[in-house]
């Protein structure tokens, strides 16, 4: 594949993504939340939008950084615990809460393609054991910092708005083990991109940035 091709293929991502950030800044549940949900996507954006043209990733980890982005930003327009198509399958399905939190933590697993492909390209860390086990740790750090940030704003909080931002931040809804599970489903996330990518990025990492 080309380069003016790749180009293409990454300017739509950019659109689509844009796109739906338009979406999502328009009459969203609330504007408190919505920028406490959305801007880690935001600030992540920035840094890949701004580094593009010195530090190229691969397209499949342009892909997952946008379907993270999308994640976040359609969280951050209904809260997590509203999302409208996984209220649907609770009620079909019978379950006791929304679930978009949980899906929404798994995929996040799959940044771990996106860490692999910086330690190869930025560390002595060549592929193996060691890389693996390295990535995982800063993808589950990287989501226990989260559930931290979390804790801290619902403390800090509590009394904004009758502690209704604090508890739609959470997310919880009635879980007490709700940022464990939050970290295992990274943790399973992790695993299986790499077990299903790791193959594929090994061919784009040589053919896509010689």
């Amino acid at each position: 594949m080309i380069p003016e091709k790749l180009t293409k293929i990454h300017l739509f991502l950019l659109i689509a993504v844009t796109a739906v950030f338009i979406w999502s800044v328009i009459k969203p549940a609330g504007y408190l939340i919505w920028v406490l949900e959305v801007s880690p996507a935001i600030v992540g954006l920035i840094i890949v939008i701004s580094t593009y043209n010195r530090f190229r990733l691969t397209t499949l980890s342009y892909f997952i950084i946008a379907i993270l982005a999308v994640l976040m930003f359609v969280g951050g327009h209904y809260t997590y615990s509203k999302v409208p198509l996984f209220n649907w399958i609770k009620d079909v399905f019978d379950l006791n809460r929304n679930h978009y939190d949980r899906f929404g933590h798994f995929l996040k697993g799959f940044f771990t393609i996106v860490i692999t492909e910086m330690l190869l390209r930025k560390t002595p860390l060549t592929k193996g054991p060691w890389l693996v086990a390295i990535a995982i740790s800063i993808s589950l750090a990287i989501a226990s910092l989260y559930e931290i940030v979390e804790w801290l704003f619902a403390a800090i909080s509590k009394n904004i708005q009758g502690g209704k931002a604090a508890k739609e931040f959470l997310g919880r809804q009635g879980d007490i083990w709700d940022a464990e599970w939050d970290m295992l489903l990274v943790l399973l996330g992790s695993i299986l991109a790499l077990l299903i990518f790791s193959k594929l990025h090994n061919w784009l990492l040589k053919n896509e940035l010689k």
